[in-house]
């Protein structure tokens, strides 16, 4: 999804200002008429404590209105981070135009600058107190996520797949991009080349937004099977390799198919969880052909897994012929 929304020459040069006046704590900014604009500064504490500063945005935020909010947070450099404020109140519209700009504010203002991004949709999130839980789960994510991308690059290594680092970003557009593990890649590849268990599923991570890879030993063969595999509660991208037999006869298909999967009860997880799916499904079907070169034979979006059906998919993949028999004019009369 691609909003086509560019920062302002006013941003600009607040950002600007923000970057070189040490006196300046924050940023908060919006989107109007189409532009990434500024709406005011925040002035640092005389303390200059974090903690004591991030209190002035209690007043900025509101229930209903999403809101980019640049904050001086790190003594070196980089030193800023980047939060996207999406609450669930705001209308869907503005939820959908903040979430698929908020990479083209980082980019256009260039994310060197930016220590990290973080999607929030409390206020409560924004807090002193927030921010500590933030900093606590990064804590403890980091010796994982560094373990997860050193495996990731020896599977990547011994499939051949190419080098690479644990995470990759792969581009929705030119204003959109999202990254990817690379034990994903080496698992998308690896079903090219028709090895492994012939099925990859994936999921976003909401806390670091990563396209990850789904544990599963399961090797379904049927749709039936492959129904009891996909979660019934999270949403899930997945690709089968899945040899179909037409029904009337005739030769078998060894064809790959892309099923995307987003329960009803997914809702409960938050706005912000639901809404990466969407904008993040034509990134991983562009990746799945670009870098691991699959070629998709035919694609499905229901809600629930239950509604992927052996007739469903047969019909698809084989539809019916049209009658070819020629057209038939009544005969005269006498004959």
């Amino acid at each position: 999804m691609q909003s086509g929304i560019s920062a302002s020459q006013e941003l600009v040069s607040q950002f600007n200002k923000l970057l070189a006046d040490t006196s300046l704590f924050g940023l908060l900014v919006t989107i109007s008429s189409e532009s990434l604009t500024p709406i005011t500064t925040l002035p640092r504490s005389s303390s200059s404590d974090f903690s004591a500063d991030v209190a002035q945005l209690s007043s900025h935020l509101k229930p209903d209105e999403p809101l980019y909010v640049l904050l001086r947070r790190y003594d070196s450099a980089p030193h800023l981070v980047a939060v996207t404020y999406v609450p669930d109140s705001a209308k869907v519209r503005q939820k959908m135009l903040f979430a698929s700009t908020r990479l083209t504010l980082v980019r256009e203002l260039g994310s060197e600058h930016f220590r990290e991004t973080i999607f929030a949709t409390t206020a409560e999130e924004l807090s002193a107190a927030g921010f500590e839980k933030h900093d606590k789960h990064v804590e403890l994510e980091a010796p994982l996520t560094e373990e997860e991308r050193t495996l990731g690059e020896v599977k990547r290594a011994e499939a051949e797949a190419g080098a690479g680092t644990g995470v990759r970003e792969i581009h929705l557009s030119k204003t959109m991009n999202m990254p990817i593990a690379t034990d994903a890649l080496v698992s998308l590849s690896a079903l090219s080349r028709e090895e492994g268990s012939g099925l990859v599923m994936l999921k976003i991570n909401p806390e670091t937004e990563v396209i990850e890879l789904v544990p599963d030993s399961s090797s379904p063969s049927t749709i039936p099977e492959l129904v009891e595999t996909i979660s019934s509660t999270e949403p899930r991208f997945t690709f089968f390799r899945y040899k179909a037999t037409p029904p009337r006869g005739g030769d078998e298909k060894n064809v790959v198919l892309f099923f995307y999967t987003c329960p009803a009860t997914a809702v409960n997880k938050g706005i912000k969880f639901r809404m990466m799916y969407p904008l993040m499904k034509r990134a991983v079907l562009d990746v799945a052909k670009s870098e691991a070169g699959l070629d998709i034979e035919k694609k499905f979006e229901v809600e629930e897994p239950s509604e992927i059906t052996e007739q469903s998919v047969t019909s698809d993949l084989f539809p019916e012929a049209e009658t070819r028999t020629a057209f038939r004019r009544p005969k005269r009369p006498g004959r």
